[in-house]
Formats: C-alpha cells, structure tokens, sequence
C-alpha cells in the first residue's frame, strides 16, 4: 500500500507565527514552495495554521495591509489538518478532498516530516485519481 509518507515531500519549512508576511514570502521564494506551516510563538512543533501565498495576497495585500507589519500568526485561522504518515494515499485523498485543501502536512510520532502538494500528487497517482481528486477539490460549492 502506498502512505502519506511515500509520496510526501520532505523538508518542509515552519514560520513562527510572530513572523511577518514579507519574511514569509521570502522563505517561500527560498524554499521553492506555496506554502509553510505556522509554528505557536516558542512551540517550534506545534501547528497552528498553514499560510499559503494565497493567504498573503488576500488576506494581506488585496485587503491593502503592510506585509511587513502583518504576522503569520494573523492569519492562522482554524483548526489545520494533516495526515498520519502511515495513512493510505485513499486517506490522503479523502482529507483533501472534505475539507477542499491542496496542501496536507504530514506527522510521524506527532513530529511534523513532510508536506503532500498537488505536484506530489501529480507525480504519484493515476490520471483517474487525480481527475478525480481535482474534481472535488476545485469545484464550485
């Protein structure tokens, strides 16, 4: 059975949530990557959010807001998700699928190793897995 953990990408970046939103965009141009966990202020492995790029133009940029004044942390809303590295790729895809994301963390031993993207996706599943997983995720409530 392929897992979470065969298909992840490994190495993902954390911003502490008293970061600013330039440096966050920074870490993400360096990283070559659209999005970054957000660490609880002293709690390097504790999740409170995923910020994305997206999250920097609109909810900071668009909204006429200072990236430079703005934190991680000011966007961090909910409760995140993420997928226990052993789960089944059927798992993975179900998780993003509900809840309409197209970044998933993935955690071993409650420590966070790696994050599955739509490009992991790509390059690990079936056309009609993707289609599918595509299907969902994108379409129009």
């Amino acid at each position: 059975m392929t897992t979470a953990k065969d298909i992840m990408h490994t190495g993902a970046t954390w911003i502490p949530a008293h970061e600013t939103l330039d440096r966050a965009a920074q870490l993400m141009r360096d990283h070559k990557v659209g999005a970054l966990p957000i660490s609880a202020h002293g709690e390097q492995d504790r999740m409170i959010g995923i910020l994305t790029d997206r999250d920097i133009v609109i909810g900071c940029v668009a909204k006429g807001h200072d990236p430079s004044k703005m934190t991680a942390g000011d966007l961090a809303h909910g409760t995140p998700r993420w997928i226990d590295s052993k789960a089944g790729v059927e798992m993975v895809l179900e998780e993003m699928q509900t809840h309409r994301i197209r970044r998933l963390p993935v955690v071993e031993n409650k420590k966070l190793i790696g994050m599955i993207s739509e490009a992991d996706l790509a390059q690990h599943l079936s056309d009609e897995q993707i289609a599918g997983w595509v299907e969902k995720v994108y379409a129009r409530s």
